[in-house]
C-alpha cells in the first residue's frame, strides 16, 4: 500500500493524540456514591450473578453483553499489508471497532491473538463465547480463514461472521443486482468471469449463486491460471468452481462475459480484455489499493461499461462498512444464534433496494455535496448515509426471526425501527410527539428561500414523512435544475407549490399590502414594489399573513436580525406579547435541554424574561416534556446582587405570579440547576425537582455562548432557533441548519398551525 509522505505524518499524528489509539472503555453507570459501588460491584452484583444462572438469557439484559462484538485478527491478512503480525493488526482492528459505534451503536473490544495454527486458533477464540454477543473475524488469510469460521460456526451459539468474505459478498451482491437492473440484463442469464479465488473471491461467488447466477455460468481464475476440472493443488472451495474448460487464462475466460469480479491484483484486466467483454459490461475491480484496471481505462475501451472499485476516489466503492455494522445490530438485537445465508441475502436486498431511492442529505454532505442518484456511477448506497441502519438492520433481524435463529424476537419491528431511527437522528425520540401530530394534518409550509439545496432535501423528507404540504419561493428553472442535479424525485405542482418570486401574479398585491403596512415608516409605493419583489422573506410574510400558506421557515441565507425586522414590519404578535424571543434546544447523551434567549432579545428586562419563559414553557408541550426551568445567574438564590443577579430574581417573581405551578427555580448557578444534590444542599426548599431541562440566562450574549459551547461540547444536535410570539406560526433559522433541523423546524411549525386553527392563539401550544 502506497502512502504520501504527508498522509503517513498525519495518521501517525491522529492516533498518537492523547488518549492514544482510537477507543476506549466508559462506564454506564454512575458510580459516584457508596451505594453506587455496592450496586455495581459488591455486596449488589452477586444478585445479577444469581440471576443468570438460573437464566443464562438474561445475560443480554444484565450485562453489556447483547451489545457487545469482538473484532478478530491473527495479523495473517492485513489490508494490502499482508502477513504482519497481530500487534500491528491492532490499529486496524480499533478501526474497525470505531465503525460498529459510529454506525450502527455495537461496543467492540478487538483482540489481537498470536496464534496460526488454525485449530488453536478456534479453540482460542470458541471459549470467549461468554463475553460476547458476536464474533467479527478480521484478516486472517486464506485457507485458514474458511477453516476456523466453519469450525466456530459449527460450535459457537451467537454469531460468527468473517468479514473479509461475507462482508464484501453481500456489497458485491448488492452492486451486481443494481448493476444488471441498469444495463437490462437478467442475473440467470449472466455469465461470469472471475479472476481470484480467496476468501473473498469465493464467498462472493456463493452470493452470486445464490441470488441467481447459474453456476455453469461461472469460470474462474487465480495467479496459477484458470480452475478447470482436474487441476491439481486446489483446495475444495476452489474445486466447487472448477468448470470443464479448454480456457486456460483470464483473457480466454473475460471474452464475452457479462460480469468480471475481481478481487486479486492490480492491473491484471487489460483494456483489450475489456474490449472483448459483451455489451454493457459490469466490471469490479476490487483489488486495493491498485483495481484490477482503472476505471478511466475501461471506459476508454468500452464507455458502455458500469465499473465499481474498492477505492472512496470513485465512483461505486465496494466498502464492507455498508454491511457489516448493520447485519451485526439487527442479529444482536434478535439475540441470534448465527448469520445464515437468509440474512445475507436479506441484506443485499435491502441494500439494493436502498441504492434506487434518493441519496441522503448526510451522505452528500461526507462526499463533499455530492448527490448522485441511480444509475452507472451510484449502484450501491455510500458509506455514510444514515438510512443503511433503519434499512438494513431490520431486513436481517426479521430474516433471523423468519428462519428460526432468533432466540429474542422483536413483536413490534416498527418500534424497532423508530428505536433505529432515533439512533441515527439523535432528536428523533425528541421529535416523536410533534411528528405524529403533523402527520395527522399536515399543513401548507412556505419555504422562502425555495432554491437551496438543503431546503430542496429537507422538502424532500418531508414528503416522504408526510409532514406538510411544501410551498417553495425561488426561480422555477433555478429549482428544477438543482432538483435534477442533486438527484431528488421532486415534482412541481405535484409535491410543491412553486412561486415565481419575480413574476407571481399575485406580486402587486404583495406590493400593495407591503406599503400599506410601512408607509407611516417612510416606504415608499416605489420603494415597497422594490423591497417585495427582492425579498423573499417578505413575500412569505405576506402570504402568511393572508392565509395563503399556514407556516413559514426562512433564514437559511442571510441575518437572523434582517429577517426578524421584516417579520415585525408585516405579522402581529400574539395577544399579551410585547416582543418575540427565541428558544433553542440540544438534544445529546444527556437528553435535550433548552436554552433562552438565544437569537433575538440583546438585553432583556425581567418582565421580558418572564414573558419569554413563558411562552418556552408552553412549547415544551409540544415534545410531550414537563418543563424544569432555572434561571440562570452568578450567583445562588441572593448570594450576590449583580443586576443580572437582580433581574433574575424579578422574573422569578412575575413568573410565579402568572404561571404557579410552573416548576421553576433561581437564580442559581448553572451546575446548581443541574445537580439536585448540590441545589438540596444550598437551598433545601427549592420548587425545581430534578435536573433543570429549560435554562434562561439573563442575556442574548450569555444565552448564545452557553448554547454553542453544549452543542459543540458534547457533539450535540439542534432543535431551533424557535421563534416565540408572533401570532403566526414563523421561524428563522440560520445558514447553518441542517436538512434534520429544517424537517425538525417543518413539523413543529405545521403543530403550531394546527394549533392556532383549532382556536388556541397565544403562545401556540
Amino acid at each position: 500500500m502506497s502512502l504520501s509522505d504527508e498522509l503517513k505524518q498525519a495518521a501517525l499524528e491522529y492516533h498518537r493524540q492523547a488518549p492514544a489509539g482510537k477507543i476506549r472503555v466508559t462506564a454506564t453507570k454512575s458510580l459516584l456514591t457508596q451505594r453506587d459501588l455496592a450496586l455495581a460491584y459488591s455486596p449488589g452484583v452477586a444478585a445479577v450473578c444469581e440471576a443468570i444462572v438460573e437464566d443464562p438469557g438474561s445475560a443480554a439484559t444484565l450485562t453489556a453483553r447483547g451489545n457487545l462484538v469482538a473484532v478478530i485478527s491473527n495479523g495473517t491478512a492485513v489490508l494490502g499489508l499482508g502477513a504482519i503480525g497481530p500487534l500491528a493488526a491492532k490499529p486496524v482492528m480499533e478501526g474497525k471497532g470505531v465503525l460498529f459505534q459510529k454506525f450502527a451503536g455495537i461496543d467492540v473490544f478487538d483482540i489481537e491473538i498470536d496464534e496460526r495454527d488454525p485449530d488453536k486458533l478456534v479453540e482460542i477464540i470458541a471459549s470467549l463465547e461468554p463475553s460476547f454477543g458476536g464474533i467479527n473475524l478480521e484478516d486472517i488469510k486464506a485457507p485458514e480463514c474458511f477453516i476456523v469460521e466453519r469450525k466456530l460456526r459449527e460450535r459457537m451459539r451467537i454469531p460468527v461472521f468473517h468479514d473479509d468474505q461475507h462482508g464484501t459478498s453481500i456489497i458485491v451482491g448488492a452492486a451486481v443486482l443494481n448493476a444488471l437492473k441498469v444495463v437490462g440484463k437478467r442475473i440467470e442469464d449472466v455469465r461470469v468471469a472471475a479472476s481470484g479465488a480467496g476468501a473473498a473471491g469465493i464467498a462472493c461467488l456463493d452470493m452470486l449463486v445464490r441470488l441467481g447466477v447459474r453456476p455453469g455460468h461461472i469460470l474462474v481464475a487465480d495467479k496459477d491460471g484458470v480452475l478447470y476440472r482436474g487441476r491439481a493443488g486446489l483446495d475444495p472451495d476452489g474445486e466447487r468452481y472448477a468448470r470443464e474448460t479448454d480456457a486456460r487464462t483470464l483473457a480466454e475466460i473475460v471474452a464475452g462475459a457479462d460480469v468480471f469480479l475481481g478481487v486479486s491484483a492490480g492491473n491484471v484486466l487489460k483494456p483489450e480484455m475489456v474490449g472483448r467483454m459483451a455489451a454493457r459490461p459490469v466490471i469490479l475491480a476490487l483489488a486495493n489499493p491498485t483495481p484490477e484496471i482503472d476505471p478511466a481505462a475501461a471506459r476508454a475501451v468500452r464507455p458502455d461499461c458500469i465499473i465499481a472499485t474498492g477505492r472512496s476516489d470513485y465512483p461505486n466503492q465496494v466498502n464492507n462498512a455498508l454491511c457489516f455494522p448493520y447485519i451485526f445490530r439487527g442479529a444482536l438485537d434478535v439475540g441470534a444464534s448465527t448469520i445464515n445465508e437468509d440474512m445475507k441475502v436479506a441484506c443485499v436486498q435491502a441494500i439494493a433496494k436502498l441504492a434506487r431511492r434518493e441519496a441522503s442529505d448526510v451522505a452528500a454532505r461526507a462526499y463533499g455535496g455530492k448527490a448522485p442518484h441511480f444509475g452507472a456511477d451510484y449502484i450501491i448506497p455510500q458509506p455514510f448515509d444514515p438510512r443503511l441502519l433503519v434499512d438494513l438492520a431490520p431486513a436481517v433481524a426479521q430474516a433471523a426471526m423468519d428462519s428460526g435463529v432468533a432466540t429474542r424476537p422483536i413483536t413490534d419491528m416498527a418500534a424497532y425501527r423508530e428505536r433505529l431511527n432515533n439512533f441515527v437522528f439523535r432528536t428523533g425520540w425528541a421529535m416523536k410527539p410533534v411528528f405524529a401530530r403533523a402527520k395527522a394534518d399536515p399543513k401548507r409550509v412556505v419555504y422562502t428561500e425555495g432554491e437551496e439545496e438543503t431546503v430542496l432535501r429537507a422538502v424532500q423528507t418531508v414528503l416522504e414523512e408526510g409532514l406538510a404540504k411544501p410551498v417553495l419561493l425561488g426561480r422555477p428553472d433555478v429549482i428544477i435544475k438543482r432538483i435534477e442535479r442533486i438527484g431528488l424525485g421532486l415534482v412541481p405542482d405535484r409535491d410543491f407549490e412553486l412561486v415565481n418570486i419575480h413574476s407571481d401574479p399575485r406580486f402587486t398585491e404583495y406590493w400593495q399590502q407591503y406599503h400599506r403596512l410601512s408607509e407611516r415608516r417612510g416606504v415608499t409605493p416605489s420603494l415597497a414594489k422594490s423591497l417585495v419583489r427582492s425579498r423573499g422573506t417578505l413575500i412569505g410574510a405576506l402570504m402568511l399573513a393572508r392565509g395563503e400558506v399556514d407556516a413559514m421557515i426562512c433564514g437559511l441565507v442571510g441575518r437572523y436580525q434582517k429577517k426578524l425586522e421584516h417579520l415585525l414590519e408585516v405579522l402581529p404578535l400574539d395577544p399579551g406579547i410585547n416582543a418575540p424571543a427565541a428558544m433553542s434546544a440540544v438534544a445529546n447523551d444527556k437528553g435535550l435541554t433548552f436554552f433562552l434567549d438565544t437569537h433575538v432579545q440583546e438585553c432583556p428586562s425581567a418582565e421580558q424574561i418572564a414573558e419569554a419563559t413563558l411562552q418556552a414553557a408552553l412549547r415544551l408541550k409540544l415534545f410531550g416534556i414537563g418543563p424544569r426551568v432555572a434561571l440562570l445567574s452568578v450567583s445562588n438564590f441572593g448570594s450576590r446582587n449583580t443586576a443580572g443577579a437582580v433581574k433574575m430574581r424579578r422574573a422569578l417573581e412575575i413568573i410565579r405570579t402568572r404561571m404557579p405551578k410552573l416548576e421553576v427555580e433561581g437564580e442559581m448557578q448553572a451546575d446548581t440547576a443541574l445537580y439536585p444534590e448540590v441545589r438540596e444542599r444550598l437551598f433545601p426548599n427549592s420548587n425545581l425537582k430534578g435536573p433543570a431541562n429549560v435554562f434562561v440566562l439573563p442575556d442574548l450574549e450569555s444565552a448564545n455562548i452557553s448554547f454553542n459551547l453544549v452543542r459543540s461540547m458534547t457533539d450535540g444536535v439542534v432543535i431551533g432557533p424557535i421563534l416565540m410570539g408572533f401570532a403566526r406560526p414563523v421561524h428563522v433559522l440560520t445558514p447553518a441548519a441542517t436538512v434534520r433541523r429544517v424537517v425538525n423546524m417543518t413539523a413543529i411549525a405545521c403543530v403550531e398551525a394546527q394549533i392556532r386553527a383549532a382556536g388556541a392563539p397565544g403562545a401556540g401550544a
